[in-house]
């Protein structure tokens, strides 16, 4: 887990599995592993709501895009914070502390 951003109104965590280049080796057929699938995410928590949306699979892939063109163009904190509402509007899920 990594933070990525941290402000007022939203944070953002990537979100990798540990050890996905390893082999799973609980199958049935413990002679032939099977590869664990990579998977990665990333949770945007819209701390004005306290909802919060994990975007994985295309929809990271999209958000890693954002990344990426925030590396070659440094935005500002407003032009992060707009791209990070647009998100905002997925978030279903209340974040609960444990």
């Amino acid at each position: 887990m990594n933070t990525l951003y941290d402000s007022e109104s939203f944070v953002v965590v990537h979100l990798q599995a540990p050890g996905h280049d390893s082999p799973d080796t609980t199958g049935a057929d413990a002679q032939s592993p099977v590869p664990a699938m990579p998977r990665h995410g990333f949770e945007i928590v819209d701390k004005r709501s306290g909802k919060e949306v994990y975007l994985d699979g295309s929809w990271a892939e999209l958000f890693q895009q954002h990344l990426q063109a925030w590396q070659h163009n440094s935005p500002t904190q407003e032009e992060v914070e707009a791209t990070l509402d647009q998100y905002s509007g997925l978030a279903q899920q209340p974040v609960l502390v444990h």
